[in-house]
């Protein structure tokens, strides 16, 4: 309904659960659905309570159909002028697409379609956990449009170039055990069994210490580009926070200690 939130946001302990809420269009994204979004990034990361996200569509039939086509169209009429990668100037800007600095880990928990902006969503995700009735795809080519909020570039890196080429550039619908065989995804498991799968992977992000989750995470992504000399010299942020943290101390303690650890983020 039109006063319902577009986005779900709740906070469990150190989880923040991120739940796109239009389940009777598939989870289509509206401008209003990309404004709720920016606003729970930016507390997503501000909130030091806050270890890990998971991201999902409401519903059992789609994890997110992309954008809403029936929007654009009214919005072009409208005269919108036409608009190409990114969505600088636009609401909801920096989307999940583009918040290349978001430190905290997002795991997709993906449940039917993911499509468009949907599937791009997921690919900005840092793992994906999906159901073995999942199905991506980037159908931009089909529809004389692109993929311009980072699927072009990010399919080209996470798969196998001329296999993501060929889903680009035809829109071909990729299924989640074929996703799972060139690892795309992390896991693939029965839709009855997806929260459980999805747990388990949060669980493990949990017992890691935050500090080094996040360190990880900077350092493996920043450097994709980079020579390995030049990666083995950058100073990255959360590296540097990590190494001088209580936490950096607590690991090793704990271990010979042979208590769980504490952490502290700090």
């Amino acid at each position: 309904m039109a006063g319902e939130p577009r986005v779900l946001y709740r906070k469990q302990g150190h989880v923040a659960r991120i739940t796109l809420n239009r389940p009777d269009v598939l989870n289509a994204m509206d401008l209003r659905m990309h404004e709720e979004l920016a606003a729970v990034w930016d507390d997503f990361e501000a909130d030091d309570n806050i270890w890990v996200g998971v991201l999902t569509g409401a519903g059992d039939r789609a994890f997110s159909v992309g954008q809403d086509l029936k929007e654009l169209v009214r919005r072009v009429e409208n005269g919108e002028p036409p608009s190409t990668f990114g969505s600088r100037g636009k609401p909801g800007w920096p989307r999940l697409t583009e918040r290349f600095d978001l430190s905290k880990p997002v795991v997709a928990r993906v449940n039917g379609y993911a499509l468009g902006g949907g599937f791009e969503l997921a690919l900005a995700c840092d793992l994906i956990v999906a159901a073995d009735s999942a199905t991506f795809a980037l159908p931009e080519a089909r529809l004389g449009l692109i993929a311009g909020a980072g699927g072009v570039f990010r399919l080209a890196r996470q798969l196998p170039f001329k296999t993501a080429l060929g889903h680009l550039m035809t829109g071909r619908r990729l299924a989640a055990d074929r996703a799972l065989a060139l690892g795309l995804v992390n896991d693939v498991v029965p839709a009855a069994d997806l929260d459980a799968c999805v747990e388990e992977w949060v669980e493990d992000l949990l017992r890691c210490a935050p500090l080094a989750v996040r360190a990880i995470k900077e350092a493996a992504t920043a450097s994709l580009s980079m020579p390995l000399p030049q990666a083995f010299a950058t100073r990255f942020t959360w590296e540097e926070r990590r190494m001088h943290s209580q936490d950096a101390l607590e690991g090793p303690l704990s271990f010979v200690e042979k208590r769980p650890p504490k952490w502290t983020a700090s």
